[in-house]
């Protein structure tokens, strides 16, 4: 019974991307009943941080002081060339102004918390992207709305102060709460590498459909979004992967590096821009969360092949 539930565990994560298009193709042909959820994105983003934190223990924040010069260089490449990145392809496409906040949005999250296993899978260093998903994330509430009120202000009205604390209580303090509940509780191998991650993965999935329920009669104006974001994602790959080696990185840091740089914490543009703006600001996010594990898997399997 153990061997089928684990069996069973595994296949339903190895279909995440599956579950992620029913996601979508959901929320398109029940618009009504998935964006009726709308005022619970923020929680089920809670959800996510939560789990995150729950798998860090405080040995490994401690180890943040000595991860050394791979930690600086990926969490600065993350901070710069995400948020550049969004700008550029806003600003290139002449996005209007929701959705150029959304790719912003995108850009200027953390690390997404599905980089680990393709870190994994791609035979990089582990151990880095957990230090560089929870440095990113820790920093987030200052790094975040400091670079979308940077690079937006232009396009839509922007109140730091707000963004801050909206950040504060959709991810640091779930995760500096998994973090306590972890210090006191150990959880067993089926709930850290079973349970937490279909929790998280399905409570992705529902954002997801309920963002496009929220914007069902606005779809027309995907293609141009769906090149916005898949332009963000493989050159945020390439640009991540190129610094860390002009650094002097070895390869497989380079691919951590590079992973931690292209996929985002998608989620949290998504709460973001239905907390402060708008539910057209939401669709980079909710299709960046495709593009990323869709990409994340393919560049995961090159590596792994030809390392």
């Amino acid at each position: 019974m153990s061997y089928q539930v684990n069996r069973l565990i595994k296949v339903s994560q190895d279909l995440f991307f599956v579950w992620v298009l029913i996601g979508a193709i959901s929320g398109y042909l029940f618009p009504k009943i998935t964006a009726s959820g709308s005022g619970n994105i923020s929680i089920a983003l809670g959800v996510v941080m939560l789990g995150m934190g729950l798998t860090i223990t405080l040995e490994q924040l401690k180890s943040l002081r000595h991860a050394g010069k791979a930690l600086i260089v990926g969490v600065f490449l993350q901070f710069t060339i995400m948020p550049l990145l969004g700008w550029f392809a806003a600003t290139v496409l002449k996005l209007p102004p929701m959705l150029a906040l959304g790719v912003i949005l995108v850009g200027a999250s953390p690390g997404g918390t599905a980089s680990e296993v393709i870190t994994f899978l791609a035979r990089g260093d582990v151990s880095l992207s957990v230090a560089l998903t929870t440095a990113s994330t820790l920093i987030s509430p200052i790094m975040t709305p400091a670079w979308i009120w940077l690079l937006s202000a232009n396009w839509v009205e922007i109140q730091p102060l707000s963004l801050i604390m909206t950040t504060v209580q959709f991810v640091l303090l779930p995760v500096l709460i998994g973090i306590v509940i972890r210090y006191f509780w150990t959880p067993s191998k089926l709930v850290m590498e079973g349970i937490l991650p279909l929790v998280s993965m399905f409570a992705i999935v529902w954002i997801i459909a309920t963002v496009v329920g929220l914007n069902h009669e606005r779809l027309l104006i995907m293609p141009i979004v769906i090149i916005a974001v898949i332009f963000h994602n493989v050159f945020g790959l390439i640009l991540g992967y190129m610094g860390a080696a002009i650094t002097g990185q070895p390869k497989p840091i380079c691919r951590t590096i590079s992973i931690e740089v292209g996929m985002q914490n998608s989620g949290l543009a998504v709460a973001l821009a239905i907390a402060h703006f708008d539910p057209v600001a939401a669709i980079p996010g909710a299709i960046f969360s495709v593009c990323h594990n869709l990409t994340g898997s393919l560049i995961a399997a090159i590596w792994r092949k030809y390392s």
